[in-house]
């Protein structure tokens, strides 16, 4: 049982009525989970205002109300507690209720376009290889030392994010990495988090529809820099432009990783393979499971931030070299007849470009690329014909195809597609709504030796359309037109 007076600790506020004394059992800011001794926290969310129903979660038997302002309440039994910006506060007063679980873990959070799950999860994997026990928050899983947990949001509401960092430490866990989303900091999800570090990847097109224009969404993004602590490290990318605008203001300690520009942590790609790239890191040769300049990028942030965290490069190394691409990014299966197809999540056009370049960089010239890729529904529009564009580029054959259309219809969203492509490069363009059929027939006109590139839903198990999620995985149908199940 916990005191409201503990979880009001340090968070400036005012008593209304009632006392702060008082006993209570959950935090909610969803009122339909609202039950007897809970604390309902309203918070003005970007589609519904929870100050609406202050009223319902007192009916309801909530010992407490945390919010902005009361209008015509009917306070009964509740305890009624104002502040400033309850959004903000959410974070902390889970944390409180939590005891505080991040500053007793070593929390690493990732930002930028791309590179995040892999980040993450590599970080993850890689300390539980050094004998370490660690969580991990990200798109594809959430887990809690070695129990798995379904992941719901890139970065989960600031409520279940203390919970699982509760868990974490039950569970003696010492790190936590996690993937810290554009949405995650404005909406202030992980107010509350101690970070013992950052990671930036890199900023490019995308959640355009949400953020209105890059400024706001690379202001987002500096954001989390901006508020690590003192103690904490800032690591970024010294080939992004963007890079060192994440470094300005931050009091961190601010280290980078480069393949081109001076860093603290250098890298030279040797050898470029389907199955793995040989990279000089440091001076030291590695040889990885990774393929693509991408994945370059991708394992110095791991290695950089393994270094920053206090672990020791005789151990990081080999270790490195033992990691595995991630479930749905640059994932190669081989048709029985020499065909290959790659499974990415590439959802951007920057990201898009990258698994393109990274075919490029491997292939002898020889075979043809051919590339499926749709866009979602209900999601930025302005890079539809962006996608395409980038697709048709470093592709012999393209198919538009359905993503998650949503609510939007998908023939329209191909439709946005095709505005980017130039009239010179129609003949290489099909427009076929079935994602299934896309990639059953690109699968079909591939000869021994072609790769096709399935991008955008990666590790996704569904489609969503019209507001309900089919089963549907990229990567069980290509093993079904290859006949590998």
């Amino acid at each position: 049982m916990k005191q409201l007076s503990n979880i009001l600790q340090d968070i400036e506020h005012q008593l209304l009525s009632g006392s702060a004394d008082v006993s209570i059992q959950n935090l909610h800011f969803d009122s339909r989970k609202v039950e007897a001794g809970d604390v309902f926290i309203a918070v003005p969310g970007t589609h519904v205002d929870g100050h609406r129903f202050i009223q319902q979660a007192i009916a309801q038997g909530a010992a407490a109300v945390i919010a902005e302002r009361f209008e015509d309440v009917d306070e009964g039994a509740s305890t009624l507690v104002t502040m400033g910006d309850t959004a903000g506060a959410l974070g902390k007063l889970a944390s409180n209720y939590y005891d505080n679980p991040s500053a007793r873990l070593k929390v690493v959070g990732i930002t930028g376009t791309n590179g995040k799950t892999t980040i993450a999860t590599l970080l993850y994997l890689l300390f539980k290889k050094l004998g370490y026990q660690a969580g991990l928050i990200s798109t594809i899983k959430y887990y809690v030392g070695d129990e798995e947990l379904p992941a719901t949001h890139t970065t989960p509401d600031a409520l279940q994010i203390q919970s699982l960092m509760a868990k974490m430490v039950e569970a003696g866990c010492e790190y936590c990495f996690m993937e810290v989303s554009s949405h995650a900091i404005h909406q202030e999800r992980i107010a509350g988090i101690a970070f013992d570090g950052g990671v930036f990847t890199n900023l490019t097109h995308d959640h355009l529809d949400y953020h209105q224009t890059f400024a706001e969404y690379l202001k987002a993004k500096k954001k989390f820099f901006d508020e690590l602590p003192k103690g904490a490290f800032a690591l970024t990318n010294a080939d992004e432009k963007n890079g060192a605008v994440m470094l300005q203001n931050t009091v961190a300690t601010k280290k980078a990783y480069g393949l081109k520009s001076l860093a603290d942590y250098k890298c030279k790609v040797l050898e470029k393979h389907f199955d793995g790239m040989l990279l000089s890191i440091d001076g030291q040769e590695v040889w990885t499971h990774f393929a693509g300049l991408f994945n370059a990028y991708n394992l110095m942030a791991v290695y950089g931030s393994a270094l920053l965290l206090g672990a020791e490069q005789e151990l990081v190394l080999p270790a490195i070299s033992e990691l595995k691409p991630v479930a749905g990014r640059f994932e190669i299966i081989r048709s029985t007849d020499g065909k290959y197809a790659i499974v990415d999540y590439a959802h951007t056009p920057d990201a898009l470009k990258n698994v393109l370049n990274g075919i490029s960089e491997i292939r002898t010239g020889n075979e043809q690329v051919i590339t499926v890729v749709g866009a979602g529904g209900d999601r930025d529009t302005t890079k539809r014909p962006i996608m395409a564009k980038e697709a048709i580029l470093q592709s012999d054959k393209v198919i538009l195809t359905s993503d998650n259309p949503r609510s939007e219809d998908p023939a329209q969203i191909i439709a946005d597609m095709e505005t980017g492509i130039e009239a010179h490069q129609r003949q290489k363009v099909l427009s076929i709504v079935s994602r299934k059929e896309a990639i059953r027939t690109a699968c079909m006109l591939a000869q021994a030796g072609d790769i096709v590139l399935i991008a955008g839903k990666g590790h996704e198990d569904y489609q969503e359309i019209k507001g309900v999620k089919h089963h549907f995985d990229d990567r069980e149908v290509v093993k079904e037109i290859f006949n590998l199940n």
